[in-house]
């Protein structure tokens, strides 16, 4: 095979330093799907680079002299048998990460929807800690807890209220587990999942603001639920640290323009030309198969 097999596992790289840049320059929305979108294919790319790297070891390549030299043929070199072993290895190991991650949701999701039944999309759980989360199912709900609602005055409830149901409404919880699970398959990509989360609340806030008109509302909202100071809300609401401080102050300024779409476009072109790549590396594999003895 030649090097362009390798070329795929490098893509995670471009992908997550987009990531970096793109997470306040892009409107949320937009950044988001392409995030994801470039995330699953860096993931999808690279482990089909070690699948075809590991199939290498399944056999051995016949000496070049053996296929008799004939002038004009020329086989792609075989992969060292170190090589493919690590290969191997890392495909192991992606699949035990995203077993757990996936284990980890559902248990996660299980918990959450057992907190009560819903009552028109809603449910108040009677638990101290401040809490609210958009509880994705066959129909979703908001929970929201008891705690949560005496720490928000009426107008801050509707503007959390507005936040959690964009969440359904838009499914973000299967773009955060999308985000996940490339990162799971390739840990290169783990800078794309908090930059995911991150990006998936401020689109929750934007669509919030949009529906109650303002945008200062929401940023109080924001503020309020950060200073309830539930650890157990942090997961739920994007609350960490100055990742809290990043979304009111996005909600104090106007709404962002596609001033980073380049960015976008980069890593989507950098995904195109990994594509290729993968094609040439696949057909390098298939012409090494036919050279294997019968």
């Amino acid at each position: 095979m030649t090097l362009l097999v390798y070329l795929p596992l490098l893509l995670p790289v471009v992908v997550s330093l987009v990531a970096r840049r793109a997470a306040d320059r892009v409107p949320p929305a937009l950044a988001v799907r392409g995030l994801v979108a470039a995330a699953l294919a860096a993931a999808a790319l690279s482990a089909w680079s070690l699948i075809l790297l590991s199939l290498t070891l399944f056999d051995d390549l016949p000496p070049w002299r053996a296929l008799g030299g004939r002038p004009g043929l020329h086989l792609p070199q075989p992969v060292p048998d170190a090589v493919a072993a690590l290969a191997l290895g890392a495909l192991g190991w992606a699949v035990v990460r995203l077993g757990r991650d996936l284990r980890h949701r559902a248990d996660t999701v299980r918990r959450l929807r057992q907190a009560g039944p819903a009552h028109e999309g809603l449910v108040v759980a009677d638990w101290d800690s401040p809490l609210a989360v958009a509880v994705p199912g066959h129909p979703g709900h908001v929970l929201v807890t008891s705690g949560m609602l005496r720490a928000l005055g009426p107008a801050e409830r509707r503007a959390v209220f507005a936040h959690e149901r964009a969440h359904l409404a838009h499914r973000h919880h299967a773009l955060v587990a999308a985000a996940a699970a490339a990162a799971a398959v390739n840990p290169l990509l783990a800078p794309v999942r908090p930059v995911v989360t991150y990006l998936v609340e401020r689109w929750a806030d934007e669509d919030a603001a949009a529906a109650l008109a303002d945008r200062g509302l929401v940023a109080r909202a924001v503020a309020r639920a950060a200073l309830a100071g539930a650890p157990a809300a942090a997961p739920a609401l994007g609350i960490t640290g100055g990742v809290i401080v990043r979304r009111v102050n996005a909600l104090r300024q106007p709404p962002a323009v596609d001033g980073g779409l380049l960015l976008l476009v980069a890593a989507l072109a950098a995904v195109a030309v990994c594509l290729m790549s993968g094609g040439d590396a696949t057909t390098d594999f298939v012409e090494v198969f036919r050279a294997w003895p019968r």
